[in-house]
């Protein structure tokens, strides 16, 4: 779905009205919303997660059908559950998925039987090093059965007879996946992706589906040069699914962010693009430098999250991954414990709030030629240099020097900014004020 915005509204009115209490608040919000829906790589659950999503932006909903074959995969069939229990011998329901969609190993076949515990012992899955935890399990690709619980469940039950129920579906329907594109003045595009499969886990899943939409939302108000693609996709399949029905689309990606786990409070890691050094990767280094915070920096590898499938060799795109503890790197992880109180409302803010200026640095990355190169132009008599001398250097003055020095055409702003450890707003700022004087001209 495409929306257009007639607006003229700049980033800069956006940051000057942020109230990081209000985003935070709305955006978990959403998040206990969608907190207990069972969602998979296919089925009901992506679907009504989607729409609840499309109560905040036109997003659209695509549905592939099983056995579409893209590239070296096929679409799988779709997969729904409507209830799932282990009852013992008194009739008495020993685990209910009512309870926590994590009780049951996703994508499990239907089943209803009757049997003893060393049996059911072989289909039940638990971390004993972390007793009250539920695990989150999954059998996309093989047909199976299982339930998830904690230590401390499993060592409740006796050695009796139980009765398994897994009231599931699993037959050819479709792969759902959301997206929406925001025109810009350019089709050059900036691809934002995020998962959209997981249960009941907050931080790995719905952290990134929410702030994705939250950041389309205050995109879609502003006058825009790139032009932005997001989509919600089921991880892997669906970005190999979306990559192999898009290909025309590819070339016209010029950056991109896989956004995940962004809710805890952790310090922001950004996993670079496969190009190591691509305007991306710049761009979100430079504004977690300025951000005065500790963060993390890690090179690209071929695993992790979608990253690795827009940066497969064939495709190569320049997607890294923006995240604040990566995955696999906290406890909680792919457990119930990810849950209403690992993600914050804060923390949910800030990362929107930092997003917002890695697209401002995009959208304001440009190169400039000086009109006026042999010497600096007198600044003073045209009103962007103060009249009295021996003060202090603005930062805005500043930035005006910089920004004359370095437009040979050579340099774009990312440059000056990386050199001159300047914000990007800044240095935007007093590139379209030398424009309006006609100092400077937006190069070829």
């Amino acid at each position: 779905m495409r929306i257009q915005s007639m607006s003229n509204k700049t980033l800069n009115e956006v940051f000057k009205t942020w109230n990081a209490a209000g985003q935070g608040a709305e955006m978990y919000k959403t998040v206990s919303e969608l907190y207990p829906i069972c969602r998979s790589i296919t089925g009901d659950g992506v679907r009504q997660s989607l729409r609840l999503l499309q109560r905040h932006i036109p997003l659209a909903l695509h549905e592939v059908p099983s056995g579409t074959q893209v590239f070296d995969w096929v679409v799988p069939n779709e997969w729904n559950i409507r209830d799932a229990y282990i009852k013992n011998a008194k009739g008495e329901k020993v685990l209910d998925f009512q309870k926590s969609s994590l009780h049951v190993v996703n994508y499990s076949v239907p089943v209803r039987r009757k049997m003893r515990l060393p049996e059911l012992r072989e289909h039940l899955f638990t971390l004993p090093e972390k007793p009250d935890w539920i695990p989150y399990r999954t059998s996309y690709y093989k047909e199976t059965w299982g339930f998830c619980l904690s230590q401390r469940e499993l060592d409740n039950f006796k050695d009796e007879e139980y009765e398994v129920c897994i009231d599931s579906t699993l037959k050819p329907g479709n792969l759902t996946y959301g997206e929406l594109r925001l025109p810009g003045a350019t089709d050059d595009e900036v691809l934002i992706s995020c998962h959209s499969c997981h249960p009941s886990l907050c931080n790995d899943n719905l952290s990134g589906m929410v702030v994705a939409a939250n950041l389309a939302r205050h995109l879609s108000g502003v006058s825009l040069r790139h032009s932005f693609r997001f989509v919600w996709i089921p991880g892997t399949i669906g970005a190999i699914t979306w990559l192999a029905l898009n290909e025309p689309v590819i070339p016209r990606i010029k950056h991109g962010l896989v956004l995940s786990c962004v809710g805890d409070g952790g310090r922001f890691t950004y996993k670079r693009s496969r190009r190591g050094n691509a305007e991306i990767d710049r761009a979100v280094e430079h504004v977690l430098r300025l951000s005065g915070k500790e963060f993390d920096l890690v090179d690209f590898s071929p695993s992790g999250y979608d990253e690795r499938q827009y940066c497969s060799p064939g495709i190569n795109l320049p997607v890294g991954c923006f995240m604040r503890t990566p995955n696999g790197k906290y406890p909680q992880y792919h457990t119930s414990a990810d849950d209403l109180s690992f993600v914050t409302a804060p923390a949910l803010a800030e990362s929107l709030f930092e997003l917002l200026k890695v697209i401002e640095a995009l959208e304001a990355n440009r190169s400039y030629v000086n009109l006026h190169p042999k010497c600096e132009p007198q600044l003073g008599r045209r009103g962007l240099y103060r009249q009295m001398g021996g003060t202090s250097n603005s930062g805005f003055e500043e930035a005006l020097l910089w920004v004359l020095n370095f437009s040979d055409g050579k340099h774009s702003l990312l440059d000056i900014a990386e050199r001159a450890k300047l914000e990007m707003r800044v240095l935007d700022e007093a590139a379209g004020a030398l424009v309006d004087r006609q100092l400077l001209r937006i190069a070829d």
